[in-house]
This record gives structure tokens, C-alpha cells and sequence, in this order.
């Protein structure tokens, strides 16, 4: 696979960790990034079950690159939001869970390519904001999807009408993240992570990345089928029947406080 220079991987066993590397940007997305972006998880390395998003340098992305906003009529605007769709659908729809590492700016595009990911750890230097309304400018990277159904439409209105800021705890109470660490910590806790998600059976995996959020935007009775349906397919692997054998024998660890 052939990256851009403002990404890098590197693989450990079922782990990739996936770099931004315009720190001096602050990590700042161009289109060859984007597109990079699109390459990498459209095309994963063979044996990955997870992947880390990690950026470079004190900030985890700053937005889409000013130097990207030539003039375009409209529909080379489309063509262009479009653009950033397919690459994060990739990330969200894709077949392995993908942690990213927030710190410093999560900023306008940065939160949307943040949103698109499945487990978000923040380190107390993040802060969050959509600045584009206060620019004369609508988000463009699927902002409008993900977050609203991360915090609700109230709040996203309040972000892109007021220029609102929220630091790390706030974001994290909100539920912008799950986990909250101190500075420095968030890969760490991200590898951590990923090892453990990386022992998920893979049909809990499909389960959880393609299933639920269909059941979650789906009608009430509707949501109960999809469901019954996945608990059936799931249960009936040979997998999950050595597993619980492995539970009613006493061979398996218990959840403990």
C-alpha cells in the first residue's frame, strides 16, 4: 500500500496503528490525506483487527487545510464533501473497530474524521469545536450525522452558532469520548484497548460495527427483529458454542468488579 507522507502504519500482530504526520499543520487534512485515509481502509493489512488513529505532535487534527479551500462552483463542492464521505464511511462501516488518540485541537474536520470512529480516548489537552458557522461555511465531513447522534442536535447547534469550545472533561461528559486520561497517556491506553477488543470473536465484531447502529436508527419492532436475528447468528457460530461451554464448565474468566 502506498501512503501519503502525512501518514504512516506500522502493525503489531492484529494492531495497526495509523499516524497523522503534518504536526506542524497540526495535523491540518489535504486532500492527498484524505484520500490516504480512503486507501488505507479500503484496503487493510491482512490479519489487522483493529486499528489505532494517532496523530503526531501536540494536536490530533485542526480541520480541514485552509490551503484546500480554493474557490469550487457547487458541484465540485459536492464532489468534494463527497470525497470525505467515502473516506469516513470507510472508517465507520468498516470491518475492524478503530480507536482513535484526541488531544489538543479536534477541531471542525478533525471531529468529524474523530466522530467517524468507533472508541475515542481524549487526553486532558483536547479541545473540541465546529467553527465553521462562525466562517459563513456548513460542515462538509459528515459532521452533521455523526455528531448530533453523539450529543444530540441541541448541542451541535449551540457549538456551530456560538464558536463554543469544549475542553477535554466537557467532551468526555458529553460523550464525545469514552475515556478520559491525563496528557500523554492516550496512546497507551489506546494500544490497551485494542488488545483486548482485538480477542472480540468476529461475529460479535460484524454484530457491533454493522448491526447495532442499524438497530439503533431503525423502527421499534423493526430493531427487536434485527435483534433476534443477530443473537441467532451469533449464538449458532461454533465459536460462541465453544465459548459458553468453555463459561458452563467454569474455564472461562468471570466479570469481575
Amino acid at each position: 500500500m502506498t501512503l501519503p507522507g502525512s501518514l504512516t502504519v506500522t502493525v503489531d500482530g492484529p494492531i495497526a496503528v495509523l499516524t497523522l504526520t503534518r504536526a506542524a499543520k497540526r495535523n491540518a487534512l489535504d486532500d492527498a490525506t484524505v484520500r490516504g485515509l480512503e486507501a488505507f481502509f479500503a484496503d487493510l493489512p491482512a490479519g489487522v483487527r483493529v486499528v489505532v488513529l494517532d496523530a503526531e505532535g501536540d494536536h490530533f487534527c485542526a480541520g480541514l487545510d485552509l490551503g484546500e479551500l480554493g474557490e469550487r462552483d457547487t458541484f465540485a463542492g459536492i464532489e468534494h464533501s463527497r470525497m470525505w464521505h467515502r473516506a469516513f464511511g470507510l472508517i465507520e462501516h468498516g470491518p475492524v473497530p478503530v480507536i482513535s488518540v484526541l488531544k489538543g485541537a479536534v477541531v471542525g474536520g478533525g471531529l468529524e474524521l474523530a466522530a467517524a470512529t468507533h472508541l475515542r480516548v481524549a487526553e486532558e489537552s483536547t479541545f473540541v469545536a465546529l467553527p465553521e458557522g462562525l466562517r459563513g461555511l456548513f460542515v462538509g465531513g459528515g459532521a452533521s450525522v455523526r455528531v448530533p447522534r453523539l450529543i444530540g442536535v441541541a448541542r451541535m447547534t449551540d457549538l456551530m452558532l456560538t464558536g463554543r469550545r469544549y475542553d477535554a472533561a466537557e467532551a468526555h461528559a458529553v460523550g464525545l469520548a469514552q475515556y478520559l486520561v491525563p496528557d500523554g497517556a492516550g496512546l497507551k491506553t489506546a494500544l490497551d484497548l485494542a488488545a483486548r477488543v482485538a480477542e472480540v470473536p468476529p461475529q460479535t465484531v460484524f454484530a457491533v460495527l454493522q448491526v447495532l447502529p442499524r438497530i439503533a436508527q431503525a423502527g421499534e419492532y423493526e430493531a427487536y427483529l434485527l435483534e433476534a436475528l443477530t443473537a441467532a447468528v451469533a449464538q449458532g457460530t461454533d465459536d460462541a458454542k465453544q465459548r459458553m461451554r468453555a463459561f458452563l464448565d467454569g474455564r472461562a474468566a468471570k466479570v469481575e468488579r
